[in-house]
């Protein structure tokens, strides 16, 4: 029994080159066109997509699970009617029926009529392999595995070009989606959205993973002598765009920067504009914030330009009634000036801990970095952290201040990838770190008395 619905394609015009020509202009024979002569090559693919995707999404869903399920037993090569009405047994004999008649009519079931038995044919494994391809991405993107979408394609071209025959169509998609991203991050660092500039970013990041993962791909098929020009100039085009997508971590890094400071903080809470707006964006119901937050309804007061007129005429007669007075006479301020910020006496205490290293330790076998920083605040010990590095800087020993008293310091900071764990109230951890004494540099300077 077989629904007429769900008949086989194989009634169509047998014309049709002429209903083909239909679709072109008069002038243009579509035989002459490469792409069409491609298409064309490859019906008997074409038209197995075309047996599963025709019709409605509910005929497609069935469609491919009754195929899914016949190509998913691999206890079997073979399977009579018996075995696929048990395996099947959730669907509908009457739609069972309709299903393996057109996946019969379509090639994309082997009828052995001899035996009884059904096959799946070879190429229904390659559709439901590409079809399976692009489902696992699928799922991994909404997981939040590829956001950059470029898993897939650049899966296709690393397999093609491992068994050594890469088309230039794959190359070009790849080169489109990185154009496309390329133009994606350049919006949002225009657009001046913090929001939409660090969404980018991450899925930046994403995409700079697959670069790195697709660079020696495409190194091999530059370096491939066998490869024509057109696939040459394809992965050097792609090497291109990729060189372009990672020399846009600095265009992130100053946009960021820029928002930075002009970032409006409120009071001393700590809190900006971009934390609250993030906090809004969070709420499922704004309106439902201003429950209960207003005891009266607003009372708009309007004015109409009669009212106005006549306000302004008598503000402006009563100043000029006003007699001329004089300014009043001007009061003494006392001003309080602070000789000396703690801030910067703590920083020249510091450096001068920092000339005892010589006598109280032996810095020639490297003293400890936490023994620098600490005991301490966390803010204490992060501001030493952050002048650590312009110790024994000889690029800043030609300036003043504190800098250049740092860079003068006969020291070296080693700093090391290993965090190590601290005793300490405030401060959990710390990198391995050591400032080491150099004998032939100069002796160290003192502190000077005043501040900058």
């Amino acid at each position: 029994m077989q629904n007429s619905t769900e008949l086989p394609d194989s009634h169509e015009p047998e014309d049709q080159g002429n209903s083909l020509q239909a679709y072109f202009k008069p002038e243009i024979a579509f035989d002459d066109i490469e792409q069409v002569y491609q298409l064309k090559r490859a019906q008997p693919l074409l038209q197995s997509f075309t047996a599963l995707f025709h019709g409605g999404f509910d005929s497609v869903l069935v469609r491919l699970l009754v195929l899914r399920e016949l190509a998913g037993d691999t206890q079997s090569s073979s399977f009579s009617r018996a075995d696929i009405n048990a395996r099947l047994a959730y669907l509908q004999p009457d739609s069972l029926d309709t299903v393996l008649a057109r996946l019969r009519a379509h090639h994309l079931l082997i009828w052995e009529a001899a035996n009884s038995l059904y096959r799946v044919a070879p190429m229904a494994r390659n559709v439901l392999s590409a079809l399976d391809s692009l489902l696992v991405t699928q799922q991994d993107a909404e997981q939040g595995g590829d956001p950059a979408d470029m898993g897939f394609l650049l899966t296709q071209v690393a397999g093609a070009q491992a068994l050594g025959g890469v088309a230039v169509e794959q190359l070009q998609h790849l080169l489109g989606r990185l154009v496309d991203l390329t133009e994606e991050f350049r919006d949002a660092i225009a657009s001046g959205s913090e929001y939409r500039l660090r969404a980018s970013q991450s899925k930046w990041n994403n995409a700079c993973d697959w670069v790195e993962k697709g660079t020696k791909i495409i190194y091999a098929i530059t370096q491939d002598g066998n490869a024509d020009a057109a696939t040459q100039r394809a992965a050097q085009a792609i090497g291109r765009a990729q060189s372009a997508l990672l020399n846009m971590q600095g265009m992130f890094s100053r946009a960021l920067n820029q928002m930075e400071r002009q970032r409006v903080h409120l009071g001393q809470s700590g809190l900006s504009t971009s934390d609250i707006k993030s906090w809004l964006m969070a709420q499922e119901d704004l309106a439902a914030l201003a429950d209960d937050a207003i005891d009266l309804p607003v009372i708009p007061l309007f004015a109409t330009p009669a009212e106005m007129i006549d306000v302004a005429e008598a503000e402006l007669l009563a100043i000029r009634l006003q007699p001329d007075t004089a300014l009043p006479a001007g009061t003494q301020t006392e001003f309080q000036v602070q000789d000396k910020a703690a801030l910067y006496t703590q920083l020249d205490e510091w450096i001068s801990s920092l000339n005892q290293l010589e006598r109280d330790a032996h810095p020639l076998d490297g003293v400890a970095v936490q023994k620098i920083l600490l005991p301490g605040s966390f803010a204490v010990a992060s501001y030493r952290a952050s002048l650590m590095p312009l110790i024994g800087d000889q690029s800043h020993s030609a300036g003043q201040g504190a800098a250049t008293r740092l860079a003068d310091l006969p020291l070296q900071f080693v700093l090391t990838d290993e965090m190590i764990a601290i005793d300490d109230p405030q401060v959990a951890g710390i990198s391995a770190a050591q400032l080491v004494f150099h004998a032939e540099l100069k002796t160290l300077p003192e502190s000077p008395d005043h501040q900058e």
